[in-house]
């Protein structure tokens, strides 16, 4: 969290009158602390200029016996009462000696260069200036002045990574300290409680810091912002907000630009953990800006808008900001916040597949947990190092050349068949397991998911007693999802197949409810993630009978969670058969690295295993290369016509006997999303549409029609063709409206039209495909503006380079452009998967238009206009949602809308 991390200086009186020597340098000392906040290198250049006055008089640095033997008893010194910051006590005042008045100017001296480094981002150096400001007060009798720099020294000490120590200086400085600074203590003391996870103590000193700090607006403004934090940890919003506008506010009106530009980097942390991930977004850009030029602010920033993301499931968009942050925090020292970011990026490597970095990022985040005394994280690197372990070395994984048992040479063990050493080794993880699962416990966080992974390695590793014992632990804690989970593993397990299914709806029922809550597609596939074991227990159960109907029926049950239906429904199979007619429909299905498919058509359904998903994502990847540089004429692409073929043998190869000249309705899986089907030898006629599921598709074709408002089309900036395309879709269409390429003009225009044209540039966002978008005159239109739309045209083209490319965190939620045009209503989305050229796109836009105007539905205007121009092949368009629709051609005066379907 971007906790106010500084020490302002309150307002502080001038001293009484000394040795008329060395009054200037002590009030010198006391200016530059206070312009440490707002000019730190001027307070640095001032703070120097007084030690090099004080010359031979100015103490240096003591060795720590003897501060420790100068330490007062806590509590015995003289308490100031109501003095005022910086005035000094009476008896220091009186105290009148040369030797005491230089040795006060230097510790205030050495006070001000260690907030000026603090602001400078120098944390280590900002610590070794205050423990000598400490040293020289306590030497010379000065206990009020070592108490202000403590006061500072509480700040950095828990932004090193050590809050615990903090709070013991903030125990020992509290005695000697006005009213006024106890409340300026307060408020540092927060910074403190809020990294120990003590919210609610945070909260109360900043309370009491509210009515006592009204003449210093830089300390209560830091306040109001270490409450806010502590308010967004515990998830009230509304008065979180409001102390960080107030905070805002407060620095704004003072002048101190790095308090307001602190206030406001918050923002995008608010707004991701209360669910808002646009605004989030936007807030971040802002902060990113406002904090240009302080890479460790910034780096604390990106940080707390990484927790908000993985708690809100986008661990690819959280670790992009890690990746920058880690390396800020390091250099800065910031080791409080570099250990909660190491933390942070461990999860997100582990959970990315990336476990030897996960494993590097755990070790250090826990050797520096153990280090700072916060002993009640160190359980959760621990976690990760052990999930690290097992997916690196899981014991009992098949052996790489034994690929089957029917394979295995006489004599030798099956495979996967687990060692004595594997053995010894999968116990000791084993045991490791359990043991971090019960820190865990004791830690106050939950060990469910733990000890759920410990019971299946225990199954694994024919240990039935200590599986048997952590299912009974799971069970005990709950009806969550991890319980059911454990209730249908146990099942299983005992071959209650039945009873084990359902376990495993009711656990996917749970999940899909939570889902359904979410508006959001990318933040809904992510979070349904924490069903996917479940879902591919239930699809391994579903293989066991050899049904195609029973793999298509839990498949399904799957991508109605992940598409925020609520509940794990399968579509009526003798229904979708009627649907489909002459057309037939694969599905595809992931079993680990496996790759299934079921093939429905009205009087069959087929099920095959095609061979390992790596295998096909190769040929996929190698397939989209040959295709950009053909288009692009980016130099000769020799082959592309056979790895069109090699990929094509490998996921349509078992059913293309079956299929003859049929339309075929694809609901890919993983890599498949990216594959432009039209493209295999054997679709290069053939209307093929890509459903996100069976029942998506079943959907779209129930929805009703009504009357519409006719067609819009977008010319975008930078085309060639634009102007002219959207010439042509006019003069098919008679009655379109030519929009400008603003958002706010083409985002009016989607809410009203029943067709939508946009001829421009498009860019797909791999690791945030919501961020994928339209290049327009004012900027670009991204998938996340078009979550507000109310209902989109029911048939959207987007003339673009790769606006229909998609990433499916979890199968069933393609997520992209096409993708959340299809999720917020549109009934049939045209758009490229390649790169595509201005001339060719032209050529095959006017064919595709002039046989939808001629009363062909989309997926087959698309294959003729292919065929006719020769471009079928090149183009690389494809046709989603449900595409047999006919669309009105605009000369009855109305185009058709849909209804979104309830389901």
């Amino acid at each position: 969290m971007t906790a106010a991390p500084h020490d302002l200086a309150g307002p502080t009186a001038d001293p009484p009158d000394r040795t008329a020597g060395l009054l200037s340098p002590v009030r010198t000392a006391e200016r530059a602390v206070r312009l440490a906040a707002g000019d730190p290198a001027a307070s640095r250049d001032l703070a120097r200029s007084v030690l090099a006055a004080l010359g031979p008089a100015a103490p240096g640095p003591l060795e720590p016996a003897v501060l420790d033997a100068l330490e007062p008893a806590g509590g015995s010194g003289t308490c100031l009462g109501t003095a005022r910051a910086g005035s000094g006590s009476e008896a220091e005042a009186k105290a009148g000696t040369e030797a005491e008045a230089g040795a006060e100017a230097a510790s205030v001296a050495y006070r001000a260069l260690a907030l000026a480094a603090r602001e400078l981002g120098d944390l280590p150096l900002a610590e070794e200036h205050l423990d000598r400001a400490v040293g020289i007060a306590l030497a010379a009798g000065l206990p009020h002045r070592a108490a202000q720099a403590r006061l500072s020294l509480v700040a950095v000490r828990a932004e090193l990574g050590r809050p615990l120590q903090a709070l013991t200086v903030a125990a020992e400085a509290e005695p000697y300290l006005a009213p006024d600074e106890v409340a300026r203590l307060g408020v540092n003391r927060a910074a403190a409680l809020i990294r120990l996870g003590r919210h609610e103590e945070a909260i109360r000193h900043c309370d009491g810091a509210e009515g006592l700090l009204d003449d210093d607006p830089g300390f209560l403004a830091g306040a109001m912002l270490n409450r806010g934090l502590a308010r967004i940890y515990l998830e009230r919003f509304a008065a979180a907000e409001a102390d960080l506008a107030r905070s805002a506010e407060l620095a704004r009106a003072a002048g101190l630009e790095h308090v307001l530009a602190l206030a406001e980097g918050n923002l995008p942390f608010l707004a991701a953990r209360r669910g808002d991930l646009p605004a989030a977004f936007t807030a971040y850009l802002r902060a990113e800006r406002s904090l240009f030029g302080c890479p460790e602010r910034l780096a604390t920033v990106r940080c707390d808008l990484a927790g908000a993301l993985i708690d809100a499931h986008l661990p690819g968009e959280a670790r992009v900001l890690l990746d920058l942050a880690v390396p800020e925090l390091a250099a800065a020292g910031a080791e409080t916040a570099l250990t909660e970011a190491r933390l942070m990026l461990a999860r997100v490597q582990l959970r990315a597949g990336d476990a030897g970095c996960a494993l590097d990022s755990a070790r250090s985040a826990r050797a520096e947990l153990t280090r700072q005394g916060r002993t009640a994280e160190v359980p959760l690197a621990t976690e990760i190092i052990l999930r690290a372990r097992l997916h690196l070395d899981p014991p009992g994984a098949p052996s790489p050349d034994r690929s089957h048992p029917a394979r295995e040479p006489a004599g030798d063990p099956p495979a996967g068949a687990i060692s004595d050493g594997a053995i010894s080794d999968g116990a000791r993880l084993l045991a490791e397991m359990v043991a971090c699962a019960a820190d865990l416990d004791g830690a106050g966080h939950p060990s469910g998911p733990l000890r759920l992974t410990a019971a299946e390695l225990a199954l694994r590793l024919g240990d039935g007693r200590t599986a048997d014992e952590q299912f009974g632990r799971i069970a005990s804690a709950g009806r969550g999802a991890v319980a059911r989970h454990a209730v249908a593993l146990r099942r299983a397990t005992a071959g209650d197949r039945r009873g084990a299914l359902a376990a495993i709806r009711a656990a996917l029922a749970e999940v899909g409810a939570d889902a359904a809550r979410l508006r959001d597609p990318m933040v809904r596939a992510h979070a349904v993630r924490a069903g996917e074991p479940l879902a591919a227990l239930g699809l391994s159960l579903a293989l066991e009978t050899g049904r195609g109907e029973t793999v298509l029926a839990w498949a399904e049950r799957w991508r109605a969670v992940v598409r925020g239906g609520g509940r794990p429904s399968a579509p009526d199979l003798g229904e979708l058969r009627a649907a489909l007619g002459d057309t037939a429909l694969v599905e595809f299905v992931r079993d680990g690295d496996g790759l299934i498919a079921v093939a429905v058509t009205s009087d069959r359904i087929t099920l095959r295993r095609l061979g390992s998903c790596a295998a096909v994502a190769e040929a996929t990847v190698r397939l989209r290369y040959g295709l950009r540089r053909a288009h692009l004429r980016d130099g000769p692409a020799p082959g592309a016509a056979g790895e069109a073929a090699s990929v094509e043998r490998l996921v349509l190869g078992p059913f293309l006997d079956g299929l003859g000249e049929r339309p075929l309705v694809i609901v890919p899986a993983g890599v498949l999303h990216t594959l432009p089907w039209p493209l295999l030898p054997a679709n290069a006629d053939r209307p093929v549409t890509v459903a996100a599921s069976a029942a998506a598709w079943l959907a779209a074709r129930r929805a009703h029609a009504v009357p519409g408002a006719g067609t819009v089309v977008v010319a975008g900036p930078g085309v060639r063709c634009a102007e002219a395309e959207a010439d042509m879709v006019a003069a098919h269409r008679p009655g379109t409206e030519r929009i400008a390429a603003t958002r706010p003009a083409v985002t009016a225009a989607l809410e009203r039209a029943a067709v939508a044209h946009l001829a421009a540039h498009g860019t797909f966002c791999a690791h945030s495909p919501l961020l994928s978008g339209i290049d327009l005159d004012d900027g670009r239109l991204m998938a996340y503006d078009l979550l507000r739309l109310r209902l989109p045209p029911a048939l959207v083209v987007l003339s673009a380079c790769e606006t229909g490319m998609a990433r499916a965190p979890a199968d069933g939620a393609p997520l992209g452009l096409a993708g959340t045009f299809l999720d917020r209503g549109a009934r049939c989305v045209v758009a490229g998967l390649v790169p595509v050229r201005d001339e060719e796109t032209l050529t095959l836009m006017t064919a595709f238009h002039g046989l939808l105007a001629a009363g062909h539905p989309p997926a087959r205007a698309l294959a003729l206009a292919g065929r006719s121009t020769g471009l079928g092949g090149v183009a690389g368009f494809v046709c989603f949602g449900y595409g047999d629709q006919p669309v009105a051609t605009g000369r009855e005066g109305s185009a058709t809308q849909l209804d979104q379907d309830p389901t």
